[in-house]
């Protein structure tokens, strides 16, 4: 059983390092600020969760895991919240998003 669990926390703890490696490239190769935030709001948050899920196998059923789960609540309200109030105040002072440009008939 301590074998399953192990195999279920290291799975976990890959694919949220794997999301936030995506989520991380994501900022840097998107052309504009609203598909940035769009990138670390989304893609992190959910990779930040599933590495604090793996944690929570590790760990198994103890106080331990009680406080990750808060941070794994408070995490999953705040970053989304957060990343959108920043794209809010972009829009609100002036950032236009990025458009392609059109090629010329």
């Amino acid at each position: 059983m301590e074998s399953i669990t192990n195999a279920l926390a290291i799975i976990f703890v890959l694919l949220g390092s794997f999301f936030m490696l995506v989520g991380s490239i994501g900022v840097v190769r998107f052309p504009d600020f609203y598909s940035r935030a769009h990138a670390s709001g989304k893609v992190d948050t959910l990779g930040i969760l599933l590495f604090i899920i793996g944690l929570m196998f590790f760990s198994g059923l103890n106080l331990i895991s009680l406080k990750l789960l808060l941070i794994a609540v408070f995490v999953a309200m705040t970053s989304p919240v957060a990343a959108h109030a920043l794209a809010r105040r972009a829009l609100v002072f002036g950032l236009k998003p990025w458009k392609k440009k059109q090629e010329e008939k």
